[in-house]
């Protein structure tokens, strides 16, 4: 054994490979013009889609690490924290995977228009009574497709649509991400807001269970009045309870969001809720048009028709012809001092005749392919401009909304102050002073849900055209934040 291993190492390095240099030149001369194109072609879109974990665009340049490990021992902006979502959900990692898997496909469908080379080493070793006879074989094959009818730039062409509706994806994805974090970030302040509010309702209630209790020790007011304003301010304290635990549980799905633990804690920048914003103005068919643009989800849809329409041409090719240049280069030595040394070279035409009727359902299953893709992207386009129609509609009324509870607050206070004060004087009931109390209570509500309505109403807007990026985050309006 040790014989025969030394005799294949010897034999193996001293193979003359001028043989193989020869096979790529002369395979370098044949290589077709277009075939060159088509590598140089795939390897421009690569570069140019810069398949990454955060696609440029949708986090602050001037972070130096965003996606480094995070403390949260301080209060996070509204920045941090789409920055935190964008490097920790694990939506976004799942879609960059996709993206570079695609990308990669790209290369295997690039490697088409290079020659293929084979090198296949064989040792055999003979013994018998009277003889003892080793042999060493190498064999290099060269193949290189020469002419497919296209079947290699309708796969690349498809590969490169597919790579485009993957970047697009991905996009589309951070975007989302972007969506909810932004608008669970909203729907904590908004529970904190109404938590607030709820916390001054039980104050107010609290104040007119001690008046109603003080008149009926008094013996100026009766039973009834001091065990509805009793109920009215248990009532509040229930509502103050839910509310904390509805708060809780917003901090926990903007956690999950972000990518961490639901148990986490962390603190919020504080914002302010009580200044009217401003309306979005703008044409909603120029909006619609611009979506239609934009939307990263409509880019990949399309991407995909043209990839299914690459893989019709491809299907057609491959029913057809195929011409290959083939090189080969024999060596073989054995003990008994023969040696031999081939070398071929030859044009292989490959003509499919029957293959049961395979490719004729392959091309009919890839133009259903494409029928199906192309119907799937004019419902998308439908659907956008359903989403920017919806988004633009619920913007106007939130904001015409949020000017109309400021009102019903002012009002409301004014009412329960006068109440309460009627009740106090001992010229007002009970009845009117808890009923005033209330309606201040679900005004404040109101004002509280409009505006987060607003605020979600305006993220979702720049998300259905396609425009939520960093510097959208980054427009979003100053006066809700510290």
């Amino acid at each position: 054994m040790g014989y025969l291993i030394i005799c294949f190492l010897k034999r193996f390095l001293d193979v003359n490979y001028s043989h193989f240099f020869l096979i790529f030149s002369l395979l370098s001369v044949l290589l077709p013009a277009n075939a060159a194109e088509s590598i140089w072609y795939s390897d421009k879109d690569l570069k140019e889609e810069r398949i990454q974990l955060i696609p440029q665009g949708y986090m602050d340049p001037s972070v130096g690490d965003a996606c480094s490990p995070k403390t949260y021992d301080k209060p996070l902006s509204l920045v941090e924290v789409t920055e935190a979502a964008l490097c920790h959900n694990p939506q976004t990692k799942e879609v960059y995977a996709s993206a570079k898997v695609q990308s990669a496909q790209v290369g295997v469908a690039r490697s088409l228009f290079f020659p293929s080379v084979t090198n296949t080493t064989s040792a055999s070793e003979n013994k018998t009574r009277t003889t003892n006879y080793s042999n060493v074989t190498n064999k290099i094959v060269a193949s290189y497709l020469l002419y497919d009818f296209g079947s290699r730039d309708a796969n690349l062409e498809n590969a490169h649509q597919l790579l485009k509706a993957a970047s697009a994806t991905q996009n589309a994805t951070v975007q989302n991400v972007l969506l909810a974090a932004v608008n669970t970030f909203y729907q904590v302040h908004a529970n904190k807001a109404l938590m607030d509010a709820s916390i001054e309702s039980e104050h107010l209630y609290q104040e007119s269970f001690k008046s109603a209790e003080a008149k009926y020790i008094a013996g100026v007011s009766t039973p009834a009045d001091k065990l509805q304003a009793q109920t009215s301010f248990a009532n509040a304290t229930l509502t103050k309870l839910k509310n904390e635990g509805a708060l809780k549980i917003a901090y926990g799905n903007l956690a999950n969001v972000m990518g961490i633990s639901a148990n986490v804690p962390f603190q919020l920048q504080e914002s302010k809720v009580n200044v009217i914003p401003q309306m979005v103005d703008g044409d909603i068919q120029a909006l619609i048009e611009q979506a239609r643009l934009q939307r990263p989800d409509l880019i990949a849809s399309e991407a995909q028709v043209k990839a299914s329409l690459a893989k019709i041409d491809a299907a057609k090719a491959d029913s057809k012809p195929t011409v290959a240049l083939n090189l080969s280069n024999t060596h073989s030595d054995d003990s008994n001092a023969t040696y031999t040394n081939n070398s071929a070279i030859g044009i292989n035409v490959s003509i499919p005749l029957f293959g049961g009727y395979k490719p004729t359902y392959l091309i009919r299953s890839a133009e259903a392919t494409a029928e199906l893709n192309a119907s799937q992207r004019d419902q998308l386009k439908l659907q956008v401009s359903l989403d920017v129609w919806t988004a633009y509609q619920n913007l106007k009324t939130a904001n015409e909304s949020i000017k109309a509870s400021m009102v019903l607050v002012s009002s409301a206070e004014e009412s329960s102050r006068m109440a309460l004060g009627r009740y106090k004087e001992g010229v007002g009931n009970m009845i009117d002073t808890l009923n005033a109390q209330s309606a201040l209570a679900n005004a404040k509500q109101q004002k509280i849900q409009s505006i987060l309505n607003w605020n979600i109403a305006r993220t979702t807007l720049a998300q259905s055209i396609g425009v939520l990026d960093n510097a959208m985050i980054h427009k979003l309006p100053e006066a809700l934040r510290e």
